[in-house]
Order: C-alpha cells, then structure tokens, then sequence
C-alpha cells in the first residue's frame, strides 16, 4: 500500500539499515513507532507535518518491517535502539532533531533526549510517560507486582511462546490486540486470565473493526508481520533488566522542551499513573501535557486530527 507523498528508502545507522518512510523538505522531524506497528502508525502524520516546512522521517524500528532484524535477544535494548535514533539523525545530514515516539517508540524518544540533548533539540511522546531510571532491577519487581496473575509482558518474556501465538493467525491477534487497547474497549470488562494463560484465549474477535482502523490498515499491518515475523517487535520486551544495567548512573531530568499526549482511556496511562503525575518534575520544560477523552492505547490512529494539532502547536511553540 502507498501512501500519497511518502517515499522510503533503507539508511545506514548503527551497524544495521533502517527503512524509512519520508515526506518533505527542512528541520528534521522523527517520528517512531511502538509495539506492534510500523511507520504505517504515522500515516496521517506526514502530510500535515510536511506541510509546516519540516522533513518528516518515520522509521520500522529494529526487527520491523523492511528494516534489518539482529536475532540476539539483546540487539533490542534501549540503548542500542537509542544509537539507531542518533545515527539515523547524522545518517540523514543533521546535526539536531525533533524525536517524537509513541509506546515503545516513546521512552526510545525520551531516552535520545535525556543522553544525546546536542542532537534531540525538542522531544514529544505518546501514551508512555518518562520515567527516570528504576533504583531497583525492573524484572523481579514487575515480577512481585504482578504474581499470580497473568500479565502480557511477562507473558512476552519467554522466547518464542507468544510468537507462536501471534504468528498462527496474525491478523486474528493483530486484531484482537489493537482493539483491546482501543478506546472502544472498557478493559474492566476483560476475562481475569491467570499466569499460565496465553494472550488471546477467551479475548472476543472483534465482528467489526473501529472507525480509526480500515481492513486496509489491518491488511498493510498483517503483510508487514507475516513477512517479518514477531520476534524482533517480542524483543524489546525481554531487555528490561539489561537496559537498566546499562544506564547506571543515567541523568534523571529532561531540560530540553517537550511535550506529552495520551488518550484518558490508555491503559499504559493507567499503569503508569504515577510516573504520570510525577512526570513535570523530571521533564522540566514540559509546554504541553493533554489527555484526549474517548481514546485508548493508538493516540495518533485514534485521534489524528487532535494529535496533529498538538503537534503543530509544539513545532510552533519551539521554533516560532
């Protein structure tokens, strides 16, 4: 599937080749993706952004779509993720970027601020707060808090189990996976599954697709996923613990400007309400901060029109 005015080609960056999707002409703006997406997630990001005088550059992270997939587990941490970002900022000509990321692509974009502020002048997350650095190891502690219970990113932890389940009907869990964490979804109604149950047993087959999600969208998401398979997008899941070996000592404050946006329904939101509240005090020139009621986990498939405006208005906000 095309998408009118973006192009994409693959670029070298940190030891492995990224495909990106790109519209537009001047400052550089990244725009990167979560679990399980691709550069597809922004397709109504590019024109409105292109159109404000900025190059607009949405990547397949590692392991997705047409970009290159290391198989060690832990090629996916967060700092070799963040020195993707950083190369691909020099690989494309600049000096500085604009990095906004939306699930996993959000900490991703906070992480490239808070270690790189000479080359991520202004950063934008969705769904996913910042969070400074655990001073506990992340895994035992996730572990405690969610025993006895089932809990998807401990399910995802084992190898190869839930890319089995994904991948024996990959449009079925893609799915059922993204309309679960929409806004349509009251997720106090879910089944209560327990820590050896698996994703999707139990979980209903949506009959019909929500309004911000086409059977085109879903064909494009299936294709991309049955050609590249789900371990790479499972990887990142299985890197907690190294990456917080690796930033020991890490900075805990983001001075450069930012903003935040995430949908009152968001489950991450939800999860993570207390690094929410805690989030001015870290991200210390945070121009915006919004919630969109109505909308779940897919803020800028949700509700691209709000997301756009939040965006331009950010752009506008730091460079007049």
């Amino acid at each position: 599937m095309s998408w009118p005015g973006v192009s994409e080609r693959r670029i070298a960056t940190n030891g492995i080749e990224l495909n990106i999707a790109e519209a537009g002409e001047g400052p550089l703006v990244l725009l990167l993706h979560g679990f399980p997406e691709s550069w597809y997630s922004w397709r109504h990001q590019f024109e409105v952004i292109a159109a404000a005088g900025y190059h607009v550059v949405a990547p397949d992270m590692r392991g997705y779509g047409k970009s290159d997939k290391p198989h060690e587990i832990e090629a996916y941490n967060q700092v070799e993720v963040r020195k993707d970002i950083i190369g691909l900022i020099s690989a494309l000509g600049y000096d500085q970027a604009i990095v906004v990321g939306h699930d996993w692509g959000a900490p991703t974009a906070w992480a490239t601020a808070l270690h790189h502020p000479d080359k991520v002048r202004a950063v934008g997350a969705l769904s996913v707060p910042f969070m400074p650095r655990s001073p506990v190891q992340p895994m035992p502690v996730m572990r405690e808090m969610f025993k006895g219970q089932f809990f998807y990113q401990l399910y995802f932890f084992e190898p190869g189990i839930a890319e089995a389940e994904f991948e024996a009907d990959i449009r079925t869990s893609l799915k059922k996976f993204m309309v679960l964490a929409g806004g349509e979804t009251d997720l106090t109604q879910l089944p209560v599954k327990g820590p050896d149950d698996d994703m999707f047993s139990g979980l209903p087959d949506p009959e019909t697709l929500p309004a911000w999600l086409s059977e085109e969208d879903l064909d494009f998401y299936s294709a991309e996923f049955t050609r590249s398979g789900m371990r790479g997008p499972l990887n990142y899941y299985r890197n907690h613990d190294l990456a917080w070996k690796l930033t020991e000592g890490a900075p805990e404050h983001i001075d450069q400007p930012a903003f935040f946006l995430g949908g009152a329904n968001d489950g991450v939101i939800m999860m993570a309400a207390e690094a929410y509240q805690a989030m001015p005090s870290y991200v210390r020139d945070l121009r915006i901060n919004e919630l969109i009621p109505g909308i779940g986990h897919w803020t800028q498939q949700e509700a691209p029109e709000k997301t756009n405006e939040v965006i331009l208005r950010f752009l506008k906000e730091v460079d007049g």
